[in-house]
C-alpha cells in the first residue's frame, strides 16, 4: 500500500509555459479611479506639422548674379546690333550707307531689350520675359535714335574742345574721354529701359548710374581697341562687345551696391539670386507674373505671399503655408536676418544698415 507522502510527479506542458506572465518593475496598475489604462504617448502629429521642413543652404550660382546676366545681356545685344548693321557699314569719309546710320541705334535697341528681359529669363519666367521684350522693343528703338542724336552732340562738342586744346588725333587720350562722355548716354538709355520694364523708379535710377559708368568706360577704350586691331569690322566688333559687357556689369554692380532691402535665396532652384524689394507690394508665388516667381513646386500657390514695404516697416503676409524662423506665420514684420521658407525655397531677408 503506498504511503500518504507519495505525490504525483509534476508535469509542465507547453500550454502552461505559454500562460506564464513575467512581472515587470515599474509603476503598478492604474487604480479604478484612473479609468482605462493610460496609453503610451508617441507625441502629437501637430507638433511635426508646426515645424518647418529642414532645408539646407545651397551654394549660389554666379549665373544668377545681376552683374553676370546683365553683362551677358549687354554683350549679346551689342553683338546682334553690330552683326545686323555691319554689312551696310562703310569705313572712311565717303557717303554713309544704311549701316552707318543704323549701327548705334540698333546696338542701343538690342542692348535695351537684353537688359529688359534678362532678369526674367534667369528667373525662368518666360511669359514675363515676353511681355517685357514687347515693351522694350519700341522703347529701345525710340530711345536708340534720341540718345544717338544726343551722344553725337556731346561727342562733337568734346572734339571741338579737344581741337581748341590742340588735339587733332584720335590717338590722344583727350579724344578717348570725349567719346566716353558721349557714349555714356547709351548706358543711360539701357538703365532707363531696365527701370521702366521693372516698373520701378529706383531701379531705373540705379540702372542709369551703372549704365553711365559702364558705357562711359567702354567708350574710352573703344579708340585704343581700334588702334590695336588696325580698325575695320574686327575693331568695331570687339569695341562694341566690351561696351555692352561693361554697361551691363556696371548696372548690376551699382544696383547691388545701392540696394537697401532684399530677399536672398539660400535654397531651391534659384539659390544665389537676390530679389531687391523695390515695390511697395511684391508678390511671391507660382504664377509667372509674380514679382518673385517660384517654379517646380506644386505646394506653392499662384499667389502664395505678399511683402509690403511701408517706410522702414517690411511686413510679410502669407496666403499659403509659410515659415519664418521655423514657425508657421500668417503675418510677420520682417527683421534683418529672418529666414523664410516657402515649399522647397528658403530666403534670407536682409537690410542695409545706414549710419
Amino acid at each position: 500500500m503506498p504511503s500518504h507522502n507519495d505525490k504525483e510527479p509534476l508535469r509542465i506542458t507547453s500550454e502552461d509555459l505559454a500562460g506564464v506572465v513575467v512581472p515587470v518593475e515599474g509603476p503598478g496598475p492604474a487604480s479604478a479611479s484612473d479609468g482605462a489604462p493610460a496609453a503610451k504617448s508617441y507625441g502629437s502629429i501637430n507638433d511635426a506639422a508646426d515645424k518647418a521642413p529642414i532645408v539646407a543652404d545651397e551654394r549660389g550660382s554666379f549665373l544668377l548674379q545681376g552683374w553676370f546676366y546683365l553683362g551677358m545681356a549687354g554683350l549679346i545685344g551689342a553683338m546682334l546690333g553690330w552683326a545686323l548693321c555691319e554689312p551696310g557699314f562703310v569705313d572712311g569719309a565717303g557717303p554713309n550707307r544704311w549701316g552707318n546710320l543704323l549701327l548705334l541705334p540698333a546696338i542701343i535697341t538690342f542692348m535695351c531689350i537684353g537688359f529688359g528681359v534678362s532678369e526674367s529669363i534667369v528667373e525662368r519666367s518666360l511669359a514675363k520675359a515676353f511681355l517685357r521684350g514687347v515693351l522694350a522693343l519700341p522703347l529701345g528703338i525710340i530711345l536708340g535714335f534720341i540718345f544717338e542724336f544726343v551722344a553725337n552732340i556731346i561727342y562733337n562738342l568734346g572734339l571741338a574742345m579737344c581741337a581748341q586744346m590742340g588735339v587733332v588725333s584720335y590717338r590722344n587720350p583727350a579724344a578717348w574721354i570725349a567719346r566716353g562722355l558721349a557714349w555714356a548716354v547709351f548706358g543711360a538709355a539701357g538703365g532707363t529701359i531696365y527701370g521702366i520694364v521693372g516698373q520701378s523708379f529706383r531701379k531705373a535710377k540705379y540702372g542709369i548710374i551703372g549704365g553711365l559708368l559702364g558705357a562711359g568706360l567702354g567708350g574710352i577704350i573703344f579708340d585704343p581697341i581700334a588702334m590695336a586691331t588696325k580698325g575695320g569690322a574686327p575693331s568695331r566688333a570687339v569695341g562694341f562687345a566690351l561696351v555692352g559687357i561693361a554697361t551691363g556689369v556696371a548696372m548690376g554692380l551699382v544696383e547691388s551696391a545701392l540696394k537697401d532691402r532684399w530677399l536672398y535665396v539660400t535654397s531651391g532652384p534659384l539659390a544665389g539670386k537676390q530679389f531687391i524689394l523695390y515695390k511697395q507690394l511684391s508678390t511671391i508665388g507660382s504664377q509667372q507674373q509674380s514679382d518673385i516667381y517660384l517654379f517646380k513646386d506644386p505646394s506653392i500657390l499662384p499667389q502664395h505671399a505678399v511683402v509690403a514695404v511701408s517706410g522702414s516697416r517690411v511686413q510679410l503676409k502669407a496666403l499659403g503655408t509659410t515659415y519664418v524662423g521655423g514657425s508657421p506665420v500668417s503675418t510677420r514684420v520682417l527683421q534683418d536676418g529672418d529666414l523664410l521658407q516657402i515649399g522647397r525655397y528658403a530666403f534670407r531677408y536682409k537690410e542695409r544698415h545706414r549710419s
